[in-house]
């Protein structure tokens, strides 16, 4: 996924680790607590706390903030958060979904809209954007843990459906309903990924240069800001002319 992989290295270069890492925590933080919330506070029983925990792992969150996360989900004044999912376009005609997880549905709307509004981009319904995209578990490997040819052979093993890899590391796409098997089956031959968790994955990628492309830049990245965002998907694509003129 190009336009994925290319954003990534520009946020690398944007020099901004130490806020950025901090925003990371507290995403990391809400997940466990939304995720223990919904169902037993024992990772070993809740399958999404599970998966929350060791993500927040591979990010290297503290232990002692993962526990007081989970305990948090216990208390009888702990957050009632919504799981929202927000479709729109950016420049271009690129689609871009928004995962939020919010305590406060109207903050979240205004300020998504907002966003859209003044980058470029259009707040859309639901169901305008998603069917360019397809719901696959995502599951990561640092670069060390495999060569590229015995990643894909053992994901090929694994039933997984593709297997992207560069010098960042290895990107393994499952099949939405599998993704537990595949990570499994990956753990027991590679060891524990980095991460395992839900995606929209592009089906085809929008071309994006010149000002639409540093517009949209400027749109995801205000996206990623906002307290409330999770997580934002964007099927475009960008040249790497046009990726060392934004690095610039």
């Amino acid at each position: 996924m190009a336009g994925h992989s290319k954003f990534k290295n520009i946020m690398h270069r944007k020099g901004r680790a130490d806020a950025a890492r901090s925003k990371l925590f507290s995403k990391l933080s809400r997940e466990i607590t939304v995720a223990a919330k919904g169902g037993l506070p024992d990772p070993n029983m809740n399958p999404r706390l599970r998966l929350a925990v060791a993500n927040a792992k591979a990010e290297s969150l503290p232990k002692d903030v993962i526990d007081r996360a989970i305990k948090k989900s216990q208390g009888g004044d702990a957050e009632s958060y919504s799981e929202i999912r927000y479709e729109g376009f950016g420049p271009g005609g690129v689609g871009v979904i928004v995962e939020v997880l919010t305590d406060n549905r109207n903050r979240a709307a205004a300020n998504v809209r907002t966003i859209f509004g003044k980058n470029g981009g259009a707040l859309g319904e639901t169901g305008s954007v998603a069917f360019m995209f397809d719901r696959v578990g995502q599951i990561t490997y640092r670069a060390h843990a495999a060569t590229e040819d015995a990643m894909m052979e053992a994901a090929i093993e694994a039933g997984a459906d593709d297997v992207e890899s560069d010098i960042d590391g290895h990107t393994v796409y499952a099949p939405f309903d599998a993704t537990a098997e595949v990570a499994e089956a990956l753990t027991a031959k590679l060891g524990e990924p980095q991460t395992v968790k839900m995606v929209w994955k592009p089906k085809t990628l929008t071309p994006v240069e010149g000002q639409a492309a540093s517009t949209m830049m400027k749109l995801i990245d205000a996206l990623e800001d906002d307290d409330d965002v999770q997580n934002v998907y964007a099927n475009f694509d960008i040249s790497d002319e046009e990726m060392a003129k934004l690095a610039g």
